[in-house]
């Protein structure tokens, strides 16, 4: 049987507008009263109807978060610092996987306004102008992490990835390379084709050298699109001695590509990826990275998001969080 809150007032014997306040943590209850009506809601295994609390208030306590895939280990840490950062204010969290398909981001966003969240934190690769009219729609705060909108015109939390590419590219300049090579994620992916790739570009121009667009090879952020991207560059009359990788899990494929074609890294070829999760100090060599605060960005978007939800005073909706570059075995000392 379901227990309501009137079962438990008529228990104890008070109205349901003390058991109400008894559960909602107010203090003006007197202790006996207090103490009767917890006993009750335990013995009667009494739990809180969300939904009617909900109604009642007008905020569900709920938040929205719209991940590409959560089985990626880049979105996993960026889930982990939205969810704790949740959880610190009594927020409760449903997760939903978009696979970046449009078509499911919009049925996503939808659902989810339909469930009435109090707000939604959203990630993909193409924020495109369809979905920004959909944000702006939205009767709740919407807050991207780790993702770009063009226009700035919603909230955000990223770091500089133009200046971040600019930063690994130079690093790999320093030490004498003049044939860098790039492979990227997904060009349709705003970071990758107007951020990453123009970082690159920028580097090489800052240094009087040529871009050789044969050196740029657009992978799709697995393993296997690195193995294939180095398979490609290896191929090539003026081979790259070094290479400047979009994400981990492709850095991976290009170390093992050209381990297996007996390379010696870093001695023959030398690698700098982008993001730095948990993969690049898994494989061996480790691999030099762009540092992003994937977890403080997930939680600095949730934190971002509380505000807006309860209407306080923000500095700057746009927010840059700091990146670094951590040199590791996949790079000379």
């Amino acid at each position: 049987m379901n227990i309501t809150i009137y079962d438990v007032a008529r228990e104890a014997n008070v109205s349901m507008a003390t058991v109400s306040r008894v559960v909602n943590g107010n203090p003006n209850v007197k202790p006996a009263t207090r103490k009767k009506v917890l006993e009750v809601i335990e013995r009667l295994g009494y739990r809180p109807n969300a939904v009617a609390r909900g109604l009642a208030s007008k905020k569900t306590t709920t938040v929205g978060v719209v991940i590409p895939d959560i089985s990626n280990i880049f979105f996993a840490e960026l889930a982990r610092g939205i969810e704790d950062i949740a959880t610190m204010y009594k927020y409760n969290i449903i997760l939903s996987n978009s696979d970046q398909n449009e078509e499911k981001e919009l049925h996503l966003l939808n659902t989810m306004l339909g469930k009435q969240v109090d707000g939604i934190v959203f990630m993909g690769g193409n924020i495109n102008e369809t979905l920004v009219t959909e944000f702006k729609r939205s009767p709740v705060p919407i807050v991207i992490a780790g993702s770009v909108e063009e226009t700035n015109q919603t909230p955000s939390v990223n770091i500089n990835y133009f200046q971040a590419s600019v930063d690994a590219v130079n690093c790999l300049i320093e030490k004498g390379h003049k044939d860098i090579a790039f492979v990227s994620g997904p060009f349709h992916d705003t970071i990758n084709r107007t951020l990453k790739l123009e970082g690159y570009r920028e580097a090489l121009k800052q240094a009087g050298i040529d871009y050789r667009e044969e050196l740029v090879i657009e992978g799709d952020y697995t393993y296997d699109s690195g193995l294939e991207a180095w398979s490609r560059l290896s191929e090539l009359a003026s081979k790259p001695t070094a290479v400047f990788v979009g994400n981990d899990e492709m850095s991976l494929g290009v170390v093992h590509g050209a381990l297996d074609q007996g390379l010696a890294l870093p001695e023959e070829l030398e690698v700098i990826s982008f993001d730095s999760t948990k993969l690049a100090l898994m494989v061996r060599p480790q691999l030099t990275a762009v540092v992003q605060p994937l977890y403080d960005i997930g939680a600095v978007a949730m934190r971002l998001l509380t505000k807006l939800m309860n209407k306080e005073s923000i500095d700057d909706q746009t927010v840059v969080l700091p990146h670094r570059i951590e040199e590791r075995q996949s790079t000379k000392k």
